[in-house]
């Protein structure tokens, strides 16, 4: 088995809390470029999946040391050197300046306002435009009664367009401008509403809810995250779930980015159940490893039972914002049971990465002093038991359903439209043997519309999806 250095496997996520960071600031001496430089150069070397394609990546471009100082000395920053360590196809690497910020974002903490949005333009203008997704628990969003479906066109007074929406929705506290679609065009009504953003936990469980569905029992959970400090919730939720006899699922990830592979892994055994111990997934590494097989469970991460349904199929609700884990529940699912996949194509992410630390081990063990930087690379990608991967252009549903900006419904109720054609589904299948309705909700306009960005998008924890290497 080929190794850089003696590791235990890159297998599940085990997330650090910002609280663990040293606390002996007082010795700290800090880095130079040079110093973080090497570290970065190293870890890329070892981990990188991408390495063999990066010239720069290659021992044989440095004779000597003296060769290799000053290469790492011809960058001037830390993240140019990332950046040339990178393959120009790579979008999800990230190199991040202090690694707590990192941490609390996979804890699900933020300096956020709570208006999880996504930003839209119409079809063949430059106009665009904010709409409501859902609003979190406990943040400012919620406390000045911010809902889905409200739609925004301007920020403290100006024009969102799609050159200035980031510096617009950067400050502290801004204020939204709201519209409305009148005759096939947006126009400002008038309301605004100030938000302000503070420290926020997001609880990624949602919504969860037991429908009947024609005398069944139908459980609807709509999970925005894969986050491992949630798990002990995420099982109850399938306790609950169990205890009222649930015989189908709706698993909403419509906005759900990804995260934690440990917790997919969890979340795909609480699905089902019978596959103990059968292969979940297969992890492919760069030339410095083996594969590494992970295998669905019966344990969480903190050692509860997990509570599994047995299902021999499920309803995934997907968008073009589903991600990462998302998309592994769903490609690692489809060998086994029937996944009926109604949405739109998910992003395209079967890739995994972790953070490195400047450590000799680059763990977080005895980090470096010295310096906050950390590197978050692709190192591996992920096939299900099949060996299928690789779908870049995402994995298309087999009911095709877009959801209406200006129809989006209220999360949770049976009458929200992807929610209502899962459940009709469902119920087609209960009355007639499961041929698949084709049921159409009309949209109450004539416009076409792109997503263009959406909340979070600037989070260092967003479309990733996490091992860790101890």
């Amino acid at each position: 088995m080929k190794k850089i250095f003696s590791i235990a496997m890159l297998s599940v996520f085990t997330l650090v809390f910002v609280g663990c960071a040293e606390d002996n600031d007082d010795v700290r001496v800090p880095a130079g470029n040079l110093e973080i430089n090497d570290f970065v150069w190293k870890a890329m070397n070892i981990f990188y999946f991408y390495k063999s394609q990066v010239p720069n990546l290659s021992v044989d471009d440095f004779s000597g040391n003296e060769d290799y100082t000053n290469f790492l000395n011809a960058f001037e920053t830390p993240e140019d050197l990332f950046d040339a360590l990178t393959i120009a196809t790579d979008r999800f690497s990230i190199i991040v300046e202090d690694y707590r910020v990192l941490e609390a974002s996979f804890q699900g903490s933020s300096i956020a306002n709570g208006m999880r949005f996504g930003l839209v333009r119409i079809t063949g203008t430059d106009q665009v435009f904010g709409v409501v997704r859902y609003v979190v628990p406990n943040s400012s969003a919620e406390e000045q009664g911010v809902e889905r479906g409200m739609v925004f066109t301007q920020v403290d007074g100006v024009q969102i367009t799609d050159t200035n929406f980031v510096e617009l929705l950067d400050p502290v506290t801004y204020t939204i401008g709201l519209a409305e679609l009148v005759d096939n065009a947006l126009v400002a009504n008038g309301q605004s509403i100030t938000l302000t953003k503070s420290e926020l936990s997001e609880n990624p469980i949602h919504l969860s809810s037991i429908i009947d569905v024609n005398g069944q029992n139908v459980g609807y959970l709509m999970y925005n995250n894969f986050r491992s400090n949630f798990e002990s919730e995420l099982n109850q939720v399938f306790a609950d779930f169990k205890a009222n006899a649930v015989t189908d699922l709706v698993l909403d990830l419509r906005y759900n980015s990804g995260g934690s592979v440990a917790t997919a892994n969890d979340l795909a055994s609480m699905i089902t159940g019978q596959f103990d111990g059968q292969v979940f997934g297969i992890q492919v590494f760069n030339e410095n490893f083996d594969d590494v097989i992970i295998n669905f469970d019966n344990q969480t991460a903190d050692g509860e039972l997990v509570n599994s349904l047995n299902l021999d199929r499920v309803y995934v609700l997907t968008t073009g914002s589903t991600a990462s884990a998302s998309e592994l529940v769903i490609n690692a699912l489809n060998p086994y049971i029937e996944v009926i996949h109604i949405g739109t194509e998910t992003t395209g992410k079967f890739q995994g990465s972790t953070t490195l630390y400047d450590s000799e081990d680059f763990t977080r063990q005895n980090v470096n002093i010295n310096h906050f930087y950390a590197l978050q690379p692709l190192i591996l990608t992920i096939a299900n038991s099949e060996g299928f991967t690789g779908f870049e252009d995402g994995l298309p549903p087999d009911i095709v359903f877009e959801e209406d900006f200006f129809n989006f419904g209220v999360l949770g109720d049976p009458s929200e439209p992807l929610l209502a054609r899962a459940l009709q589904e469902i119920g087609s299948g209960i009355d007639s043997g499961g041929q698949h309705q084709d049921v159409e909700f009309k949209s109450k306009n004539a416009l076409n519309f792109s997503l263009i960005d959406e909340s979070g998008s600037k989070s260092p924890d967003y479309q990733r999806m996490y091992v860790d290497i101890r």
